[in-house]
């Protein structure tokens, strides 16, 4: 097997959720330990790897347009090789090899260990045969940051052992399995040193985390453990399945200030009907209730769900249950994706399917409905006062700049953009009390304050009673983060 010498450079395209991002960083870490350059910039790279999705038929489309583009790159002799990894590459390995003569190597998603072989130049052309074990990263494995240096994400867990119809995740992924608890922890210590001050936990499904660890209410006992690292400001968790939301999580997110008042969790409809042919169960009203719970606890909660559209059978009658039910549980955060007819989904069969005309008129709907609500319990934010997180210049112009507060998750919430400021110019990654002044559908504008922001709030609970070194494409629509 040929080697990578000094010169040689790589560079990765990462496509899909931030579960895709970390197995990027983790292939970059293990090249970069084996003497790789990595370069953000993929007409420079004598490797290219292309970090597919391959959840919806919309991603699969992305993916395969971004092989050709990259394969245009090395019919002009910049890239001399070219690897595809991740979910398509689980997903169609020889056929990527079949159909993209450009492509030298194919690596699924527990292949990763893999990536040094994969990148060699002057390699044979190969797919590698699938792993017989699962891949799940630890403490010690090497990762390259590609998030801003004061937040990062942290995989918990991998696979999942739910059984929604309409997902192929674990066709792609494998069956559900959790790090460590001390691995986890010794992770976040280390990026807590190297100077990152939020975390995202991630996982397909967070909260069964520590259960194939007979760890009861393991995402509670998670939590409670990061919260004792001193120099970590806000942790997250997203991907949470709705029935393992129990009191354990509840009270663990009310009683910690470290833990971020946000629960991400796909409910994906509330009719009893279609929630029963996607195999989740439950109602909108089992899940209203749930709503309650979590708002009774933790008052001023921020909540994010996702929901699907145009799932085979879905009558009329099933959508206006739909609505009605985002009408009143009033999320802060929603997103509306088309259901996807994947051939190897247990919901491929299924009669009735909604004509896709009529999906999209259904998926507008439900996003004017969610517009005026999320402008309305924006505007209520005005004139109050919240930490905030400096993230540096505005894309929309120069002479702003952009933060987030705890209730914006990165990369898939609004943003806050910031046109005034108390004292010294703020840097990114810096804390500050902001002062909102104003509100869009999405998005916030906001004075800071001088001070930096103390300990933000108190526990509460009624429980009881560096730089951009991958190239991160946003998911297509269609994608659930």
């Amino acid at each position: 097997m040929s080697t990578a010498n000094h010169m040689s450079k790589v560079g990765i395209v990462s496509l899909g959720c931030p579960k895709n991002r970390v197995d990027s960083e983790v292939m970059l870490g293990l090249l970069r330990q084996r003497g790789y350059e990595v370069t953000s910039r993929a007409e420079e790279a004598d490797v290219i790897i292309i970090n597919t999705c391959g959840f919806i038929e919309p991603a699969k489309q992305e993916s395969i347009s971004t092989i050709l583009e990259m394969a245009e790159l090395k019919k002009s002799g910049a890239a001399r090789r070219i690897v595809v990894a991740g979910c398509l590459a689980e997903r169609y390995r020889q056929e990527i090899l079949r159909n993209f003569p450009e492509v030298d190597a194919v690596i699924g998603t527990n292949d990763i260990e893999r990536i040094v072989e994969a990148c060699a130049i002057g390699g044979h052309e190969w797919a590698v045969p699938r792993a017989a074990d699962p891949y799940l990263y630890h403490e010690g494995t090497p990762r390259v940051l590609s998030t801003p240096f004061y937040s990062a994400y942290l995989k918990i867990a991998e696979g999942c052992n739910q059984s929604c119809s309409f997902c192929v995740i674990p066709q792609l992924r494998g069956t559900f399995r959790s790090r460590p608890l001390d691995s986890v922890r010794r992770e976040a210590e280390a990026l807590a040193r190297q100077g990152v001050r939020e975390i995202a936990l991630i996982g397909q499904d967070t909260t069964s985390y520590g259960e194939d660890l007979n760890l009861r209410h393991g995402l509670a006992t998670l939590l409670r453990e990061l919260a004792k690292i001193s120099d970590l400001v806000w942790i997250r968790f997203l991907y949470c399945y709705p029935n393992r939301v129990d009191d354990a999580l509840i009270e663990a997110v009310a009683e910690n200030p470290k833990v971020c008042r946000y629960f991400d969790i796909p409910f994906q409809h509330a009719s009893a009907s279609v929630l029963k042919r996607m195999r989740r169960g439950a109602s909108g009203e089992h899940f209203l209730r749930l709503l309650e719970r979590v708002r009774a606890a933790i008052p001023d909660v921020t909540m994010r769900t996702s929901i699907i559209v145009g799932f085979p059978g879905e009558t009329e009658q099933d959508f206006s249950e739909l609505l009605d039910f985002v009408a009143t549980a009033e999320f802060d955060h929603l997103g509306v994706f088309l259901y996807s007819n994947e051939e190897s989904a247990v919901s491929f069969p299924l009669p009735h399917q909604v004509p896709a005309r009529e999906a999209a008129r259904r998926r507008q709907k439900v996003m004017t409905l969610q517009r005026k609500i999320s402008r309305r319990r924006l505007k209520a934010r005005v004139g109050q006062s919240f930490p905030l997180l400096v993230e540096g210049p505005a894309e929309e112009t120069e002479h702003l700049l952009r933060g987030r507060l705890e209730s914006q998750a990165p990369e898939i919430d609004g943003q806050v953009l910031i046109n005034d400021y108390e004292g010294a110019e703020p840097k990114p990654g810096e804390f500050r009390g902001a002062t909102v002044t104003a509100a869009a559908d999405y998005d916030l504008v906001a004075r800071l304050e001088a001070r930096p922001f103390a300990e933000r709030r108190a526990a509460h609970s009624k429980a009881k009673d560096e730089g951009r070194l991958i190239q991160i494409r946003p998911a297509v629509q269609g994608v659930p983060g």
